[in-house]
């Protein structure tokens, strides 16, 4: 089964960037849909973008216009950069994938923390 790998996390000051990555152990045979979710402390998990196996993509409002999301399929890798950020973004970012629309898996979380 394919397995998920965040990286990339960290500490940043409001107002700058970074980009966390996400790697799969294999190819993914798709159609497939790859996004990031955030949870931040004592809240639930929440959508943050995703990004279908056509290039399609889909921003949360809190993070449109701030946040891209992109994919490496040579790489089997997906990447969010993160511009302009608030300590409310702080959070834990993980990686899923969803593969033809039945078979879900999540990475295991990188921490995002920004400091005002």
């Amino acid at each position: 089964q394919v397995q998920l790998m965040e990286s990339g996390g960290g500490l940043v000051q409001a107002g700058g960037s970074l980009r966390v990555s996400c790697a799969a152990s294999e190819r993914i045979v798709g159609p497939e849909t790859l996004g990031w979710y955030r949870q931040p402390p004592g809240k639930q998990r929440e959508l943050v973008a995703r990004i279908t196996s056509t290039g399609s993509t889909w921003y949360a409002d809190a993070v449109r216009g701030r946040f891209t999301i992109s994919r490496d399929i040579a790489a089997n890798r997906v990447y969010l950069q993160m511009n302009s950020l608030k300590p409310e973004d702080t959070a834990v970012y993980y990686c899923n994938v969803v593969i033809r629309g039945i078979h879900v898996i999540w990475g295991q979380g990188t921490q995002v923390t920004v400091s005002s």
